[in-house]
């Protein structure tokens, strides 16, 4: 099934449901793809996949460094939310690659892009993101690509 439509069938059973929660993130959701869908046609591009994934990730990132920043700051009430909003958009993102997968996945894209210094890095991420979109944490993974050529 496509994102789209799990996105919708998921507010539906939110609706049914009655859990507002839920409910709440993945209209923020359905907005936001929405938004991203009026700014594609103005530019006259078709917004895909790749591009939900990313703005799915983007929302993760918000919500996780949002966060900390409740925790910092004594608001537990409002950190609990931010997370359970985390919880509702990793249903829709593909399994993140860890450990010795990432490990693998790095070098294969170091070989496939033919980088022998940092100044190829930007090549490498390309190659990743092509590939691993919503995947991977491309800032932690930034960390781990100047590791392997530098």
């Amino acid at each position: 099934m496509e994102l789209r439509e799990r996105l919708q069938a998921a507010v539906k059973e939110a609706m049914k449901a009655k859990e507002t929660e839920r409910l709440s993130t993945l209209r923020m959701v359905s907005s936001a793809i929405k938004d991203r869908e009026i700014a594609a046609r103005g530019e006259g591009t078709e917004v895909g996949e790749n591009d939900i994934l990313t703005l799915l990730g983007k929302m993760v990132k918000q919500r996780q460094e949002s966060a900390k920043a409740y925790a910092a700051g004594g608001r537990p009430e409002l950190e609990t939310k931010e997370l359970n909003e985390i919880k509702v958009l990793n249903e829709f993102l593909p399994k993140q690659v860890t450990g010795a997968d990432l490990e693998a996945a790095i070098a294969a894209a170091v070989a496939e892009a033919g980088a022998t210094s940092i100044k190829d890095m930007g090549r490498v991420m390309a190659v990743l993101k092509a590939k691993y979109t919503g995947m991977m944490d491309f800032g932690a993974v930034g960390a781990l690509i100047k590791a392997q050529l530098g």
